[in-house]
């Protein structure tokens, strides 16, 4: 009998995903105060808001949890309903999943076969390249303008025959710039009827820009759909939990591809609770905002070029120093997102926070 052992490695996974890279988290800040012999390290790298949980998200969670036997309402009908009487959408309008990430990767999924073309600027998300990669779909990466925007006129001339469907994330992740309504306005009427263009809206809630559209004002287009996100402004990161919003038969689609039960059982409580403190939400945005144009302001004496932005983090242009200044951040206990060759994204955190980042970034640029 042949001995299994001895023959060739036989390779049970796709070749193409050696090329793919892999999602990066923000690093450990327990892992950095251990590594560096501090009593806690600062967290800058993953736009969560530093406010703790909304009032009654945490009880809601614990009574949801003395049910964790029982499935989750598949069907998400509370919260489907509770999302469209807040945004004024009827619930067949809207879909739910882990994230509004999840919602992308069941969009590409729900619009493309392998070998469509899915368009998204560049840099942006960083999951996009691994949504279309894993959903088969090609890539067709637009670089960013001078000003780390979205071309939009050079995403709609990319748009061929073979695509099927465009992101614009707005504001942009992670360079935190912002479409305006009439470059938006242009781009929606030069793409053809055919395509859907999701507008990944996350940050949507850190936007003062009055001329900064909301991407709901465009979701009566038969081909744009709106993704919002229940982790950033509204605190649930933990519980993972976001949604669509589009027409009747695109969010009907999503929900035949969506993974079954994914949004679960505390996460569809937990947002149900904080979707009834809106009010909350807005107070805490206001201070994100305040800090961050206190954090712009100081990092644009330091880096030439910082991009004003509309979302709960900043960029710094440093290209090349990225990686560099990243680590003499996290050597004086503060953790950034350097993104390698491009630049480091920096999140919002509290006044306290913002001050030790700051004094980091003058150490390492001053």
């Amino acid at each position: 009998m042949t001995d299994r052992r001895d023959q060739p490695s036989v390779r049970l996974t796709r070749a193409d995903l050696d090329a793919l890279p892999n999602y990066v988290p923000g690093r450990s800040p327990a892992d950095l105060a251990r590594e560096l012999g501090l009593p806690e390290a600062i967290k800058l790298a993953s736009n969560e808001v530093p406010y703790g949980p909304l009032p009654g998200v945490v009880e809601a969670v614990a009574e949801a949890a003395a049910g964790v036997h029982r499935y989750p309402d598949m069907g998400v009908v509370a919260l489907r309903q509770a999302i469209g009487e807040r945004y004024g959408v009827d619930p067949d309008r809207v879909a739910t999943g882990c994230g509004s990430v999840a919602l992308a990767e069941h969009l590409v999924r729900a619009t493309c076969l392998p070998g469509d073309e899915l368009v998204y600027p560049w840099r942006s998300f960083e999951a996009y390249p691994i949504i279309a990669a894993t959903s088969g779909a090609t890539s067709v990466q637009v670089p960013n303008d001078a000003g780390h925007g979205h071309d939009l006129t050079a995403m709609a001339a990319a748009v061929t025959d073979r695509t099927r469907m465009v992101l614009v994330c707005n504001p942009n992740n992670p360079t935190g710039t912002a479409v305006r309504r009439a470059e938006l306005d242009r781009f929606l009427d030069a793409v053809p009827d055919d395509v859907l263009v999701v507008i990944d809206e996350a940050y949507r809630e850190f936007v003062t820009d009055p001329e900064v559209p909301d991407g709901l004002s465009y979701a009566d287009r038969p081909n744009v759909a709106v993704l919002r996100t229940l982790s950033k402004a509204w605190g649930l990161a933990g519980l993972r939990i976001g949604f669509l919003i589009a027409q009747p038969t695109v969010a009907a689609a999503v929900r035949k591809v969506v993974t079954p039960f994914s949004s679960n059982a505390a996460a569809q409580s937990g947002a149900l609770a904080a979707l009834a403190q809106a009010d909350e939400v807005r107070r805490r945005c206001a201070l994100v905002v305040a800090e961050r144009e206190r954090v712009s302001e100081a990092l644009s004496k330091l880096v030439p070029g910082v991009p004003a932005s509309q979302a709960n983090f900043v960029w710094l242009p440093l290209a090349d120093r990225a990686v560099e200044f990243g680590r003499a951040c996290e050597s004086r206990g503060v953790i950034v997102r350097p993104f390698p060759g491009d630049g480091v994204r920096v999140t919002i955190g509290t006044p306290d926070e913002n001050d030790a980042f700051l004094a980091a970034a003058e150490a390492a640029l001053g």
